[in-house]
């Protein structure tokens, strides 16, 4: 089995247009959003849910109104100003960090965990999905993200798909983290922009740190060529290979609009045929047969 994470420094590249194209060429793998605070790929890829797992990643503090004496040591205490002047917590502004629970006198505080959000495994027309939704104001992504990866994992186990592609956060923080450990190859996509390479740097930094062989696709290449040329330079010193670089096409957006991987909605367009071409050079690095 191999694992292969779609990433960008930042949002907004196209990442998740790739990822759905290669989950159109893959056919039988299994696809992972692990863009748990803004899941997307599902309005491409309709996933049909088989099962739904609740995620408690963090805990609430609740006052045992019955024990509290209203000495207000829980709210001059707490950091996040989650606890009102009536001694009522704030559901959203509560980290459930504990603090308020070691200097209740009466012991009337105490942490319960909640529901963060939930982990979907899915039917596909190409596959199976394994994506989730982390609820509004809630942390703990990064363990949203393992969670959904496990879930891949075990159903590409279960179910013989010899791959896992991975539609990866953005940036390169906690979740980002989650989704690139213990990885094949990760394929970062960039845009001709100042931040562009800039966050490009980044996340190939993030991706050597993990020793992570990585690909670059530069997508809408063609909309500042000069930049697209620092990019390739950039690589060649670097020793990263350009795996590819799509044109700019509002094709793309017309196939969003109509809720459709580009490979589908306009598989005779440039920016198609070169996504096949990156999907090809991604799956000889992973010593896979091109479909």
């Amino acid at each position: 089995m191999k694992q292969l994470t779609v990433l960008s420094g930042k949002g907004g590249t196209g990442k998740t247009t790739i990822t759905a194209s290669f989950a159109v060429l893959a056919r039988n793998a299994v696809v992972a959003d692990c863009d748990v605070d803004a899941p997307d790929l599902h309005m491409l890829l309709h996933p049909k849910i088989r099962k739904t797992q609740e995620f408690k990643g963090s805990k609430l503090a609740v006052i045992d109104e019955s024990k509290c004496v209203r000495c207000g040591l829980c709210r001059e205490n707490c950091r996040f100003e989650a606890i009102n002047e009536e001694i009522q917590v704030d559901p959203f502004s509560c980290e459930g960090c504990g603090v308020c629970t070691l200097v209740c006198p009466t012991q009337a505080v105490s942490l319960e965990e909640r529901i963060s959000g939930y982990a979907y495994i899915s039917d596909i027309e190409y596959g199976v999905m394994a994506h989730a939704r982390l609820n509004p104001s809630e942390s703990n992504s990064g363990k949203l993200v393992t969670l959904v990866r496990q879930n891949a994992k075990l159903m590409a186990e279960k179910e013989n798909h010899d791959l896992i592609i991975v539609d990866g956060p953005p940036g390169v923080g906690c979740p980002v983290i989650a989704s690139v450990t213990g990885i094949d190859a990760g394929l970062v996509v960039t845009e001709p922009t100042m931040s562009g390479i800039h966050d490009l740097e980044r996340a190939l930094q993030l991706l050597r740190h993990f020793n992570v062989s990585a690909l670059v696709c530069v997508n809408m290449y063609d909309i500042n060529e000069d930049n697209t040329e620092k990019i390739v330079r950039f690589c060649e010193e670097n020793h990263v290979e350009v795996a590819g670089k799509i044109p700019f096409n509002p094709v793309v957006t017309e196939a969003m609009v109509n809720g459709k991987p580009v490979l589908e909605y306009a598989p005779e367009s440039d920016v198609a045929r070169e996504i096949r071409n990156v999907w090809d050079r991604v799956v000889s690095v992973l010593g896979l047969e091109a479909g």
